[in-house]
């Protein structure tokens, strides 16, 4: 059992991480030739698409008057500050003009830049890698944005998202954590507190994350039950989890799957945003996948909301989290992944995995 506090020195609380990749919006939120707010990281976002439809993320600021770019004017290649006419550059945020210099001035233009981001388009969102608040410094190109898993060219794709009045550290470990679906997710549905059973789960490292070991999926939650009815095979589901914030989930049985993908984003240090995305195959001309996701998933979104609404109430006096035995491994496994990425950065010595090899976790939910 351990008490863990950001005050110990051992976490901090809610840090968030730079050098990755977030989902800043929705594709259908992102026009062409129009200008769009987001916030990332505590750090104000303009994104848009070129002429050619592209996305782009700058910092919402102007390095002139801190005017925000948001409210000036696009024209499918260029941002312009509506307070002075400055031209950016909108996917390298070199600044391209200043209206107000005269011909015989000095200044080079082409030398001062406005924040920006490296920034794709995956699986219906708008991502940004956040390479640090100021949006500048990248010395090369970074990977590929985050993808969702698909097994098959014709799939079903859904996607839920939901605001959470918390820190980021209070909702990633929330999610991952497996004791209180019989007590928050009571329903005919899912389960009940007279399903509790012992369970058996065994996990391995993988890089900047672990991993759930392909298993059976819960006897006890009634969709596994109907998807296995409906599919008349076995299932297997493999679940990582993996810095900063995604939580990937797979389900397979047969030629069939379900794959989805959880983020956990900070909008700001007391408030993240949960976005989930699904892609399916299993009978698509029978629409209870979709179902049971467009229906039941908000009302299993809204019960965790509630519960950290509640939860907020006791860590306005109250920061210490007490981590005990099995149940709660997975969250001390995060924390100490955060804190070997940053002892990594800062030192350049490749990070330490607190896994050093497979570990078998039992628990009761």
């Amino acid at each position: 059992m351990a008490a863990m506090s950001p005050a110990s020195g051992q976490l901090s609380a809610s840090e968030m991480l730079w050098e990755f990749w977030y989902p800043a919006l929705r594709s259908t939120q992102v026009r062409r030739n129009k200008l769009t707010r987001a916030m990332l990281l505590e750090v104000p976002l303009v994104l848009g698409r070129d002429s050619a439809g592209m996305p782009f993320a700058m910092r919402d600021i102007c390095p002139h008057r801190a005017f925000p770019l948001s409210f000036g004017q696009f024209d499918g290649k260029n941002v312009e500050c509506a307070y002075h006419g400055w031209k950016f550059d909108a996917h390298t945020g070199q600044c391209k003009e200043i209206p107000s210099l005269t011909p015989d001035s000095k200044l080079k233009c082409d030398r001062i830049y406005a924040g920006s981001f490296p920034c794709e388009e995956r699986d219906g969102y708008i991502w940004a890698f956040m390479t640090n608040s100021a949006g500048r410094g990248l010395e090369q190109l970074p990977p590929p944005a985050p993808e969702l898993p698909t097994f098959s060219a014709s799939y079903k794709i859904a996607h839920l998202y939901a605001d959470l009045p918390c820190g980021v550290d209070q909702a990633i470990i929330g999610l991952m954590d497996p004791a209180h679906g019989p007590f928050v997710h009571q329903a005919w549905w899912w389960r009940t507190r007279k399903s509790i059973r012992e369970k058996e789960k065994k996990f391995e490292p993988i890089p900047n994350g672990f991993r759930m070991s392909p298993h059976a999926p819960s006897a006890n939650s009634a969709p596994y039950k109907i998807l296995k009815f409906l599919t008349g095979e076995p299932a297997t589901t493999t679940i990582d989890f993996v810095l900063p914030n995604q939580r990937f989930e797979q389900i397979r049985a047969g030629n069939y799957w379900l794959s989805s993908r959880t983020t956990v984003t900070p909008i700001r240090r007391d408030f993240c945003r949960l976005d989930f995305c699904a892609a399916w195959n299993i009978l698509p001309w029978f629409p209870v996948v979709s179902f049971i996701i467009n229906v039941f998933g908000p009302r299993f979104i809204r019960q965790d909301i509630e519960v950290i609404q509640k939860q907020a109430l006791g860590l306005r006096y109250e920061d210490r989290m007490m981590l005990i035995d099995d149940a709660d491994r997975q969250a001390r496994w995060y924390f100490e992944l955060k804190t070997a990425l940053e002892d990594s950065r800062r030192s350049g010595n490749p990070p330490r995995h607190p896994m050093q090899g497979p570990v078998t976790l039992r628990w009761r939910s």
